[in-house]
């Protein structure tokens, strides 16, 4: 499945890892906030981690990279980079 699809999922999760201020200004409709420095410790609110798919943004795709690294060490599947804030609302259109 291409990344394109994932995200076109009606039960795919999208969490923005971006600073709640960023976040205020502009999000995916329907995503979570849970900014990279707080994922080792909040990553257990996000629904269906490990069984659904989830896919991670920021604004670069640098955090969510940061962010799928750290949860990959953990053992954690079905998680995915979207990139960038750009990049995602792209993929939804």
């Amino acid at each position: 499945m291409t990344i394109s699809e994932i995200l076109k999922s009606p039960d795919t999760l999208l969490v923005d890892v971006r600073t709640p201020p960023e976040y205020q200004m502009g999000h995916i409709e329907g995503a979570i906030n849970i900014p990279l420095d707080q994922i080792p410790y909040r990553y257990s609110e996000i629904p269906g981690l490990g069984s659904k798919n989830v896919v991670f943004y920021c604004r670069s795709g640098n955090r969510s990279g940061q962010a799928i690294a750290y949860l990959r060490i953990l053992r954690i599947e079905n998680i995915y980079n979207g990139g960038g804030i750009d990049d995602v609302a792209f993929y939804l259109n």
